[in-house]
């Protein structure tokens, strides 16, 4: 048996390759170069690799890499896209790997295919026979856009394991919980005419402020009925994001749209604050409903939190020293939720270095990244209880 290359090669070979994905077609591109390389060093290193397409998407696929045979095991997971990047804004090229003052600098250190590298490092040596449950290494497509590749995950029903790590960056530090998010388009309908006559139109941006003043009195509710200490901002939060009403200032405003921005806590459903913002605003707009039209910007979401008996919970504290934390960010982990894993967020990176120009991973976590995953492998894979 080969091996994978050596760490510093994973990283470079990772950076080097673009994989943007972004809601603007413009700037959206495939993941299948990242894929193919991972397959390729994961192949080299006893790995059964099976490549997923994600539907509707022919250069974006999802990578299932297995080591082992049975029922149980450990899934490392990351995806493999960045965000879209300003390279006027970057010190250094952010398609190569850079290393100064003790920092790797590139598009995707931290958020997140370094972690995908790490992984196979920890991995290294191990023959499929040493493991009694099996290692899987998951690398999903558009996670930075619309989670193509995890729906499609769910949707192939395709058993992974029982325990699972994502290495988004969280310091370090395990991570048991995270928000929710749906983002959800209002439009009011009106009708246009001559300001100087108010009943020549119908004018949409006075009935969105009936709109508005029902959210915000929403919102208040909401975060009298729902609280979670274990949050830095422990309320579900609502965000009043975009609004666009009219054209010009003599004519009556014959069309208003709001996007909004919903953060549910655990223990909130995305379905059933859809229909109770629809059913506010019906209530508020009264005879007017009939101009009013909703619809969600993006599928949603859904809020996370896996249980603090949890053995993956209890063996990254014991690991790392710290308890399991909660953070307003989300990850892909409901979807691994939704088949069947418990799910532990934990990676080498600050969350405050992503989507950041001059992205960086500091050198000294890769060592200890290395040594926490073979103690997992070793717990979940070699040693199972």
């Amino acid at each position: 048996m080969s091996e994978a290359p050596a760490l510093m090669d994973m990283l470079r070979g990772l950076i080097a390759t673009p994989s943007v994905s972004s809601v603007d077609p413009d700037l959206d591109q495939g993941n299948r170069a990242v894929i193919d390389l991972l397959a390729g060093w994961a192949e080299a290193a006893g790995f059964d690799c099976e490549i997923q397409p994600v539907p509707g998407h022919p250069d974006k696929a999802n990578l299932i890499a297995t080591l082992g045979r049975g029922p149980g095991g450990l899934v490392l997971s990351g995806h493999t896209d960045t965000v879209p990047y300003d390279g006027e804004l970057w010190t250094s090229d952010p398609f190569v790997l850079t290393e100064r003052n003790g920092r790797l600098y590139g598009l995707g250190t931290t958020d997140m295919k370094s972690f995908l590298g790490l992984a196979l490092e920890a991995a290294r040596g191990l023959r499929p026979q040493d493991l009694k449950q099996p290692l899987v290494l998951l690398a999903t497509a558009d996670e930075e856009s619309g989670m193509t590749g995890a729906r499609a995950l769910v949707d192939s029903q395709r058993p992974l394991g029982r325990h699972a790590i994502i290495g988004e960056p969280t310091n370090g530090r395990p991570v048991r919980a995270h928000k929710g998010m749906m983002m959800e388009a209002i439009r009011i309908e009106g009708h246009s005419g001559h300001s100087s006559n108010p009943a020549l139109g119908r004018n949409a941006l006075e009935l969105m402020t009936r709109v508005l003043n029902e959210l915000l009195t929403w919102r208040g509710e909401l975060q009298a009925q729902y609280q979670d200490a274990q949050f830095d901002v422990p309320v579900p939060t609502m965000n009043l994001g975009h609004l666009h009403a009219g054209d010009n200032p003599n004519r009556i405003c014959g069309q208003a749209e709001l996007h909004i921005d919903i953060r549910p806590l655990p223990g909130m459903g995305l379905e059933e604050l859809r229909y109770l913002l629809r059913q506010r605003l019906e209530a508020a707009l009264g005879e007017e409903a009939q101009y009013l039209h909703l619809r969600s910007l993006f599928p949603g979401l859904q809020p996370m939190a896996t249980p603090e008996a949890a053995q993956i919970v209890r063996a990254s504290e014991s690991l790392t020293g710290f308890p399991a934390e909660a953070v307003s960010f989300g990850t892909e982990a409901p979807f691994l939720r939704d088949m069947g894993l418990d799910v532990v967020v934990m990676g080498p990176g600050d969350i405050a270095q992503a989507h950041q120009p001059d992205e960086y991973l500091a050198l000294d976590r890769l060592e200890p990244t290395v040594a926490h995953l073979r103690r997992l492998i070793r717990q979940f894979c070699i040693e199972p209880a």
